[in-house]
């Protein structure tokens, strides 16, 4: 088993780094190209600013995106060699289309990068959405790869042979769009509420304080609105596990019992050796109304399904816990600021820009578990009800080596990223500064208030 256990370890690792990199790639050249906009129509030197800063972060983690994706691609084969030989036909399309979209990604930066004072203003601007629209588009094709292994389809299984392979059903599998529109989702969550936290805490520091404003508002509002659409993704999500994979919603749920109008859990503490959970929260007949849309109907439980084929109970079920919560609050951030809207004196306040601070990582911790819930909770299938994932495993030795050298590599290369990143945020800062006053958070947003042309001594300007 210690061949399974470290490709596991690696293949769960190497994703972990990768998703990060890829939802923050997919969603920042959104918030470049809003920022490029607001320049064309204000011409204020600090879009200008702001979409040239954010098109370098685009840029660093289009290359991680890339390298960390083409390490997947052959852990894929590497590790799961009996996967890839009757999958491979199978979700090539997928792939390849996949690879398709990043190579339009990669032309649109390109045009976008050199693009300045070289390409009509428009036409420019207009590369920047491509890049945007082809990242998103390459993250749906991987998650739609990922949704047929939760729901294979698109050929038939006989005597243990794949035969008669539709890829065009394979990648339109019955999972695709609600892993989609949730992943999707999750990505501008997160990277919204990581980016406008960045930008809160140089505000909360009083470092270019106007400048780092314009950008919290750009991506928070991004955040909140995505925020507020999460729930109807999950929503579907859930009633299509219910469906399709019912073992799975009952692991989530840390549901043992086959029972009509169950209720929903909100925490507890899982005891799969007695098949419980205790100090937990009941809504009577949620979810069975969630999962089905009836509040009566018949919700089964663990103990109905062979011992062999239940993922790991209590994982699956903390890790559900984390992302509902997580979504929870974040959604509960995003009506915070569209409050705050009204009232501008929430600005002046130390602990509203806190709390975007608090909350800035809390959306990758959700799409960590998110995909815990997804991966997990398959188990003990790579391709559900079709293949074991003992069974895909390669036998070559020495798996141990290669996970530690992984985990050596993508240590490096995420000190890297957090270089860069660290690099620029403090390139953004760079300007003459006046000596500051006590209260200069206080005092910036004061001075906002003014009618213009109207200052008061001490006010912190931004040079651009």
């Amino acid at each position: 088993m210690e061949n399974l256990d470290y490709a596991r370890l690696q293949m769960a690792f190497t994703l972990g780094f990768h998703i990060i990199f890829a939802c923050i790639g997919m969603v920042m050249p959104f918030f470049m190209v809003v920022a490029h906009h607001k320049w064309l129509k204000t011409r204020d030197p600090i879009y200008l600013k702001l979409a040239k800063a954010w098109l370098k972060g685009v840029a660093i983690f289009f290359v991680t995106g890339a390298v960390s994706g083409t390490a997947l691609s052959f852990e894929l084969g590497m590790l799961w060699p009996e996967f890839m030989k009757h999958a491979g036909p199978i979700i090539g399309m997928p792939f390849s289309l996949e690879g398709a979209a990043f190579f339009v990604e990669a032309i649109a930066l390109g045009f976008y990068l050199y693009g300045w004072k070289r390409l009509p203003e428009k036409f420019h601007w207009f590369t920047g959405i491509i890049i945007g629209v082809a990242g998103v588009a390459s993250g749906i094709l991987v998650v739609s790869a990922n949704g047929w292994m939760n729901a294979p389809s698109g050929f038939e299984y006989i005597n243990g042979e794949f035969t008669n392979i539709d890829p065009v059903q394979a990648l339109l599998n019955p999972a695709w769009f609600t892993q989609a529109l949730h992943m999707t989702l999750a990505a501008f969550v997160a990277t919204s509420f990581g980016v406008a936290g960045i930008h809160a805490f140089q505000i909360f520091r009083g470092k270019n304080v106007d400048l780092h404003t314009k950008a919290f508002k750009i991506a928070v509002v991004f955040g909140a609105v995505t925020a507020f659409l999460q729930p109807i993704s999950g929503d579907l999500s859930a009633k299509d596990v219910a469906k399709r994979q019912p073992v799975k919603l009952a692991a989530m749920e840390a549901h043992y019992e086959t029972e009509k109008g169950a209720p929903l859990y909100i925490g507890g503490i899982v005891d799969e050796e007695n098949r419980s959970v205790s100090n937990k929260i009941e809504i009577p007949k949620a979810l069975s109304f969630l999962a089905f849309g009836d509040f009566n109907a018949e919700v089964k439980g663990l103990n109905d399904f062979p011992d062999d084929e239940l993922p790991p109970v209590s994982i699956v079920h903390y890790a559900f816990q984390i992302m509902v919560g997580i979504g929870t609050l974040l959604m509960l951030a995003g009506l915070i600021y569209f409050i705050s809207l009204k009232k501008k004196n929430w600005l002046k306040n130390k602990y509203y820009w806190l709390l975007f601070i608090i909350i800035a990582p809390l959306g990758f911790v959700a799409i960590e578990a998110g995909w815990v819930v997804t991966e997990v909770g398959r188990q003990p299938w790579i391709i559900h009800q079709i293949m074991r994932t003992e069974d895909a495993v390669t036998p070559m030795p020495g798996m141990k080596y290669s996970f530690f050298f992984y985990l050596f590599l993508y240590t490096i290369l995420a000190i890297t990223v957090t270089w860069l990143m660290n690099r620029q945020i403090k390139s953004l800062n760079q300007q003459p500064q006046t000596k500051p006053t006590k209260n200069k958070l206080e005092q910036t947003f004061s001075n906002q208030d003014k009618p213009r042309g109207v200052k008061s001594s001490g006010e912190n300007k931004i040079d651009d």
